[in-house]
């Protein structure tokens, strides 16, 4: 009887991953065969925690909590800095800038660079189009253990954002 409702349970599953596009099939094929192979030495979710120091808006240093591997953008949604209905969470295809966070200049060193489609996008909804160096896309920052301390800055909410 078990074994009935996982093959309904994975029939379904594989159904719905058919119909997304392919870049995100790509996705979740790399995110589950790298959980897989992670699986031979699992970290602890405290090995995992990442303490960064965010400033909001009111200019109030508030401590958040995130895990390695997370998106910066997820970490500042589930503190409660930032409002998760109005964003995509980690999709750059949907991006529209909204989570531009800015990153204190002694951590841009320690950052991976941006990719293309982050300048673009930062540069798009820049008003000057012109590119922040501290600017970030938090759902293109990825967090690290090496992150532990890492200062940001969350800019105000766009009026479109707070309605």
């Amino acid at each position: 009887m078990a074994m009935v409702g996982t093959k309904r349970l994975l029939s379904s599953q594989i159904h719905r991953i058919s119909s997304l596009p392919l870049l995100s099939r790509a996705t979740i094929s790399k995110s589950s065969s790298s959980s897989s192979s992670s699986s031979s030495s699992p970290k602890k979710v405290a090995d995992r925690i990442v303490k960064f120091s965010a400033i909001d808006h009111e200019g109030k240093k508030r401590e958040v909590l995130g895990l390695s591997g997370q998106t910066l953008l997820r970490a500042l949604c589930n503190s409660g800095l930032i409002d998760p209905e109005s964003h995509r969470l980690d999709d750059i295809e949907a991006c529209g800038a909204e989570c531009e966070i800015n990153i204190a200049q002694e951590w841009l060193d320690r950052l991976p660079p941006r990719t293309h489609d982050e300048q673009f996008i930062l540069k798009r909804s820049s008003r000057s189009r012109v590119l922040n160096k501290h600017s970030r896309l938090g759902c293109q920052v990825l967090l690290t253990d090496d992150m532990d301390g890492m200062v940001v800055a969350v800019p105000e909410p766009r009026p479109w954002d707070t309605a």
